[in-house]
């Protein structure tokens, strides 16, 4: 994480940006999930054993929300991360109890406002990784910046 505030002028197409680590487990994955997404396979590892998952998985929810922390911590942008929609959002595998989360993301494309001049949108593809580099979540934000002021 850096404390060097995100401006529009300091992001390019191509730029890259990796997160810090999140360490992730059980009492984590459950806890969010009593809370968030009350299902088996996220609240009782024992019971999870015979789903499709075949033991304790962590909802998509909450890998969302460790990634949102991600973004923050990696993209400290101006004004705050202040997201303008998702164009895709996947989970391809499943995170786990002693998962090591870290997320890789890339500036697709710089979108300038056409009736404000003073910001754009950008799109960012981001990925979050666990420690043996498999994905475990791919999404498309699309983020409000701002030009350095004056």
């Amino acid at each position: 994480m850096t404390d060097k505030k995100l401006y529009l002028d300091d992001l390019f197409v191509g730029q890259t940006f990796k997160s810090g680590e999140h360490a992730l487990d059980a009492e984590q994955i459950v806890a969010f999930a009593r809370q968030f997404d009350p299902q088996v396979f996220h609240t009782d590892a024992e019971l999870a054993k015979d789903t499709f998952f075949q033991g304790l998985a962590g909802s998509g929810w909450h890998t969302a929300a460790i990634s949102m922390k991600l973004v923050v911590e990696s993209l400290p942008m101006s004004s705050g991360v202040i997201g303008g929609g998702v164009e895709q959002l996947a989970w391809p595998q499943a995170t786990r109890p002693g998962d090591v989360l870290h997320l890789e993301s890339e500036i697709l494309e710089i979108i300038p406002s056409r009736s404000k001049p003073d910001r754009a949108m950008v799109r960012v593809h981001c990925k979050t990784l666990n420690q043996r580099g498999e994905v475990v979540q791919d999404f498309i934000p699309k983020l409000l910046a701002f030009k350095r002021p004056a």
